[in-house]
């Protein structure tokens, strides 16, 4: 029983030792001695002194510090080649004489500028100019097959992913099988614009879509400039 009472004694003089330490963060800036020789148990290696071990903990806080800057350059970096490549883009479908060449501009930009393995276009209305070019379909708004991508349209944003299979197959063709993910513009009354990857990780649900946005708008506005 005495053998019992003092352990539990041990026990609550630790607890209260911690409780005051908490109460006092700068207990060991007075006696910067004890944190050399006090130790800190470690899941993957011996004991570490308390100095050591609160260095190699900075030192993990700064590396992960280093990840995440250079992740938010790397962002920074991309989005303003996305800025540059949407504002040529605006400038070369306002400079084009006809529906057609805006079209052509646009679908050329994507697959250049944009790095789209697959680009298709489906307008609505027939395009005068455009006799035969595998990235352009003409297909009726109201057309049984695009029924599935009416829910698409009701959203109002691009949508980034992999489709279902029903749709690769109206947007790509006998190619859909190559297509592991798409970024999607639906234009209201206008019409369809894919981008198709070979790459599964290039678009995916939830990655920023403000610059696919901006280019369908641009898009949108270019032809209305040519409507009858």
């Amino acid at each position: 029983m005495a053998m019992d009472f003092d352990k539990h004694a041990e026990k609550l003089g630790a607890h209260e030792v911690a409780a005051w330490l908490r109460r006092h963060p700068d207990f060991l800036q007075k006696f910067p001695d004890l944190a050399l020789t006090m130790v800190v148990p470690r899941e993957d290696g011996p004991a570490a002194s308390l100095a050591s071990y609160q260095l190699e903990v900075l030192r993990d806080k700064n590396r992960e510090l280093s990840r995440r800057l250079q992740e938010l350059f790397g962002n920074a970096q991309e989005n303003e080649r996305l800025a540059v490549r949407t504002h040529q883009l605006t400038l070369a479908l306002m400079k084009q004489a006809s529906a057609a060449d805006t079209l052509r501009a646009m679908a050329a930009s994507l697959a250049e500028d944009f790095q789209g393995d697959l680009v298709r276009i489906v307008a609505f209305e027939a395009v005068d100019g455009i006799d035969d070019a595998d990235w352009l379909q003409v297909i009726a708004e109201d057309d049984p097959r695009l029924s599935g991508f009416r829910d698409l349209a009701a959203g109002g944003e691009p949508v980034c992913g992999r489709l279902h299979p029903d749709k690769n197959a109206v947007l790509y063709g006998l190619r859909a099988e190559e297509v592991q993910g798409s970024a999607l513009l639906v234009l209201p009354g206008t019409g369809l614009v894919a981008v198709g990857s070979r790459d599964p990780n290039r678009f995916f649900p939830g990655m920023g879509t403000l610059f696919l946005r901006m280019m369908g708008e641009a898009l949108e506005v270019a032809l209305k400039r040519f409507d009858a």
